[in-house]
């Protein structure tokens, strides 16, 4: 980790550490419209998580949604594929009216629904306790993780060098799955897959938290929802990927 620079500028417009001081040292705007900006970006993701466990139990609990995802036919298989695809596809015009409200959040909604279904149909084949063992470690990890990034910032500590070993991470983990497609490596490699991911994905909580914090600007609310949300959802499909492994 490293330590936050001195402030650039007059000192004076620095707001200082300790109570009813900033966030992190030296910090150089309102700590109140800062917090005010967290808790948007908090509440935005709460609503995104109620919303996927939502239609994911929708999924899960319509017998005949399971049973036609589950028939492997050529239907079946049109529309699993629309279902990946589709959060992409969503995602490309919100990258660009991410500033443009309200038709930002509305986008972030439709955004949301469809990786809800993504969820959905990857929870079709595992246990009912594995799904809520996973979401609880889930749980557990991100408010540790959260509330780590948080007292490091406030003793001066800062995570933006993560990004580009995370960036690289990333690569790393796209190509390690295709090479899994490709050459089946069995419940190790399904392991050893989730391992890696959850790792990562535990690494872009604390960074994209650490950017909440000190770099995203106020209008980028939409921006910071859609990195948080993304870091958890996928650190629960490796924690469930797994606990599915061990399960056998």
């Amino acid at each position: 980790m490293g330590k936050h620079g001195k402030c650039s500028h007059d000192a004076e417009a620095c707001y200082p550490p300790g109570p009813g001081g900033g966030m992190y040292p030296n910090m150089m705007e309102n700590p109140q419209l800062r917090w005010g900006f967290i808790r948007k970006v908090y509440v935005i993701v709460t609503l995104q998580l109620l919303l996927t466990v939502f239609v994911a139990a929708v999924v899960n609990h319509v017998t005949a949604i399971g049973v036609f995802f589950r028939s492997r036919t050529m239907g079946a298989l049109a529309a699993l594929v629309a279902i990946i695809i589709a959060p992409i596809i969503v995602m490309i015009p919100m990258i660009f009216l991410r500033k443009r409200h309200p038709i930002n959040l509305v986008l972030l909604a439709l955004f949301t629904v469809c990786m809800s279904f993504v969820v959905g149909l990857s929870c079709l084949s595992a246990k009912g306790v594995i799904i809520m063992e996973a979401a609880v470690i889930t749980l557990v990890v991100v408010v540790g993780l959260t509330g780590y990034t948080f007292w490091a910032a406030k003793k001066g500590y800062d995570f933006e060098f993560l990004g580009p070993f995370l960036v690289v991470a990333c690569l790393i983990l796209m190509l390690y799955g295709i090479a899994r497609i490709i050459f089946p490596m069995g419940r190790t490699g399904t392991m050893v897959y989730g391992c890696i991911a959850a790792l990562i994905f535990s690494g872009f909580i604390i960074y994209d938290t650490d950017n909440l914090i000190k770099r995203f600007s106020y209008d980028e609310y939409v921006t910071a929802a859609i990195e948080l949300y993304l870091d958890i959802i996928n650190l629960f499909q490796a924690i469930l990927s797994i606990l599915e492994a061990i399960d056998g």
